[in-house]
């Protein structure tokens, strides 16, 4: 065996496994190039989509969904979107998402519950998105999440006709390593969804329209 050309082999198919995967990534990160914000300098928008990740073991939201929380709250309190659509997992492993979501905004956070609007089928961030719109009528909405999750967010929600924009989330108790991971995860999952797009996949879960949204903002 020729060891030499054995490890220049797998080393062009690393490379190319790794091109292959930077193409998807790339597709995110130029689609929200323009559309990402800091909560100060996000624009208006009536609708805030809020993406869940998991809750801590106690029922309450863990760091990084506290930070997005809070950023949400503080769209609302300076007067950039009206009402909160919080998108998850209601029966995920670490628990009901959308309930805590739900809880801490209007509990802790002081917002007004009638502005707050739960999908608790929000089951990845595909999903979330095309639920928004054809679910709950949503074509236009600020997005929030983690920075290492934003642009595949933002390049979603566009792709599937929704005139996204999206803001940064605090990550407050964030760390290096955690941050890292998330980061790497996230890269990988560009190719699910850049494939998710090409398909125009249904959502797992399929329901009928809602007003909730629509009577949120009339109310």
């Amino acid at each position: 065996m020729n060891l030499p050309r054995v490890r220049r082999a797998a080393a062009v198919s690393a490379l190319a496994g790794l091109l292959l995967l930077s193409v998807p990534w790339a597709w995110t990160v130029l689609a929200a190039t323009g559309h990402r914000h800091d909560a100060a300098g996000a624009p208006t928008a009536d609708v805030v989509l809020v993406l869940g990740t998991t809750v801590a073991p106690d029922g309450l939201p863990e760091d990084r969904l506290r930070g997005r929380l809070t950023t949400a709250a503080e769209l609302v309190h300076t007067g950039r979107a009206r009402v909160v659509l919080v998108s998850g997992d209601g029966g995920g492993e670490s628990g009901d998402e959308t309930a805590a979501m739900t809880s801490y905004l209007t509990g802790t956070l002081g917002l007004d519950p009638a502005r707050v609007i739960a999908d608790p089928s929000g089951l990845d961030t595909y999903d979330s998105c095309i639920r928004a719109r054809d679910v709950y009528g949503v074509h236009e909405a600020l997005v929030v999440t983690q920075a290492y999750h934003l642009s595949r967010a933002v390049a979603l929600c566009r792709a599937l006709g929704i005139d996204a924009e999206g803001v940064t989330a605090r990550c407050d108790g964030c760390g290096t390593v955690l941050l890292a991971e998330k980061t790497i995860r996230d890269y990988v999952a560009c190719v699910k969804a850049a494939w998710d797009t090409v398909t125009h996949r249904a959502p797992r879960v399929v329901s009928p329209p809602s007003s909730a949204v629509t009577a949120a903002l009339s109310g």
